[in-house]
């Protein structure tokens, strides 16, 4: 996160308005800053999104090419993710001041998709033990304004949702080999599923009070916060994977309401982001144009 400076005084009263359930900008513990969420931002890629909660502001590209599977999984596609902390976000970042930071929003990433039961690899698998698709999901941080974690799973997940893959069809040639042929038709697509795709929530505690969407100045009063990841299977939050941020502690009791409370926001979280990518798609969606004259 980025290092804000504070005065005691500006701590205590940080902490005082969360034991009062009443933060700084007039939120309770467990709501959300303002969210704008824009896909298919990037033309040149296949998928794309752009995500601002509040002062953080993320921009997802995802890039597609054909890879071989590996040995250990030859039924399962591949998925590779590369955080960029803009030295434009912060000060803190210019040179390889972000590095850290980006190295632990990509194990945090990875972890979190690492599990089948959290991403349906299965559908990006061409052919078993031959051929599948690699997702490459470049992330750039162009703002930050504290809660980093859950901007750029939310970023991560729209991105893939607005992710076409080419249709691909296989033929066999001579001697068994097997040759693809992938369309060049826009329009002649398939869309990857995200319905388990996990949602990462930060989950702060300040004083003896936990709270999400933590903003920089607040990150600044913590000294510990768990990340959890949330992944929905039927219609029920399922934990797929935590780790904690942060040099203090945290017992025992307080760990188990912080996962409830984790599990209950990835929960809204990802009703809400569901419906605004259908809304999304509705409005700006890929529609296949009516072909007139000769063309029909």
């Amino acid at each position: 996160m980025a290092y804000v400076a504070l005065s005691e005084a500006e701590k205590t009263f940080i902490l005082h308005g969360v034991e009062e359930d009443f933060r700084c900008d007039g939120r309770s513990r467990r709501d959300y800053r303002p969210m704008e969420l824009e896909t298919g931002v990037v033309s040149n890629a296949s998928g794309s999104a752009r995500l601002r909660l509040a002062n953080t502001d993320i921009l997802v590209g995802v890039k597609t090419e054909i890879d071989v599977p590996s040995p250990l999984a030859p039924e399962y596609g591949k998925l590779e993710f590369f955080v960029d902390c803009s030295a434009n976000a912060t000060p803190d970042f210019e040179g390889r001041g972000g590095s850290d930071l980006a190295q632990e929003l990509i194990l945090s990433l990875q972890n979190a998709y690492e599990s089948p039961q959290a991403f349906d690899y299965r559908s990006l698998c061409l052919i078993p033990g031959q051929q599948c698709w690699k997702l490459y999901i470049d992330i750039l941080v162009l703002e930050c304004g504290g809660n980093l974690h859950d901007a750029v799973s939310l970023a991560a997940k729209a991105a893939l949702f607005n992710t076409k893959l080419p249709r691909v069809t296989a033929t066999l040639l001579d001697a068994g080999i097997t040759d693809l042929i992938i369309s060049d038709n826009p329009y002649d697509c398939t869309r990857i599923g995200i319905e388990t795709a996990p949602l990462l929530v930060t989950v702060c505690k300040i004083g003896d009070y936990c709270l999400v969407d933590p903003t920089a100045e607040e990150e600044g009063c913590s000294t510990v916060s768990i990340v959890v990841s949330v992944s929905m299977r039927n219609g029920e939050p399922y934990l797929s994977g935590t780790h904690m941020t942060g040099g203090g502690s945290m017992h025992r009791d307080t760990m188990q309401n912080c996962l409830q409370l984790g599990l209950s926001i990835g929960e809204q979280l990802n009703t809400l982001l569901t419906k605004m990518l259908k809304q999304e798609q509705d409005r700006v969606g890929p529609k296949r144009p009516k072909t007139v004259g000769f063309l029909k």
